[in-house]
């Protein structure tokens, strides 16, 4: 038991190293193409915080876009994600930690206050920590609704890369991959929504980002990323 809880909290603390140093590198090979990039730029240019999603396969693409800033990113509760938390943390991100099953209420109050109190703009998963995968969950919604906060919808897409045996088959571009990053129109949502209404712009928001997960992928001839790899 010590020696595994010694080997645990050691890769806890060189993950975030680890991590930076070969994503710096692997990023550094590959070619970008940037679609839809005025909508940042507009979010950006008005100095007011808002909310950027994201599919959960993507995840390494959009830290690597989005590490730059004042951010807090919701991040599952799990004991696995502990590593996740670790990197954004050593990125600058301020984390909290819930999903679905576990302290997501508490996990998008918490994103609340720091967005009022800090300014911070927010990075969240719109599948969520377990999916369905590619289906978006209600919090972003919710998140929305209550801050004021417009939604920045991001999907990439690489012609090279590994797909882990995840349950979101996760995204790992290649040495010298050609890269997409498609970011879609601003979505706002009303101040206190009721549940169909609720549902209305969650579908809304699938929606988008179902069409601009079609555009990065297809900018490669891809379908559907995890089962069409080159």
């Amino acid at each position: 038991m010590a020696v595994n809880s010694l080997l645990s909290r050691t890769s806890l603390a060189l993950a975030p190293t680890m991590y930076r140093a070969i994503t710096r590198l692997l990023f550094a090979t590959c070619r970008h193409e940037q679609h839809g990039i005025e909508h940042y730029h507009s979010l950006q240019a008005s100095d007011q915080p808002f909310i950027v999603c994201f599919w959960h396969y993507s995840l390494v693409m959009a830290i690597h876009h989005h590490s730059k800033g004042n951010w807090v990113a919701m991040v599952s509760a799990s004991s696995d994600a502990e590593y996740v938390s670790r990197i954004l943390q050593s990125m600058g991100f301020v984390t909290v930690r819930g999903s679905r099953g576990k302290g997501g209420l508490a996990a998008l109050k918490e994103m609340m206050t720091l967005i009022k109190e800090q300014g911070r703009k927010a990075a969240i998963i719109a599948d969520g920590s377990q999916g369905p995968p590619l289906e978006v969950q209600a919090g972003v919604i919710l998140l929305a609704s209550k801050t004021g906060l417009p939604i920045l919808p991001f999907a990439g897409g690489a012609d090279r890369y590994w797909a882990f045996r995840s349950w979101d088959r996760t995204v790992l571009p290649k040495p010298f991959a050609r890269l997409s990053s498609c970011f879609g129109a601003p979505m706002t949502v009303p101040a206190k929504i009721k549940s169909q209404e609720l549902e209305y712009y969650r579908l809304q928001l699938e929606t988008q980002m179902l069409n601009l997960y079609t555009e990065a992928w297809g900018i490669f001839g891809i379908d559907r990323h995890g089962y069409m790899a080159k």
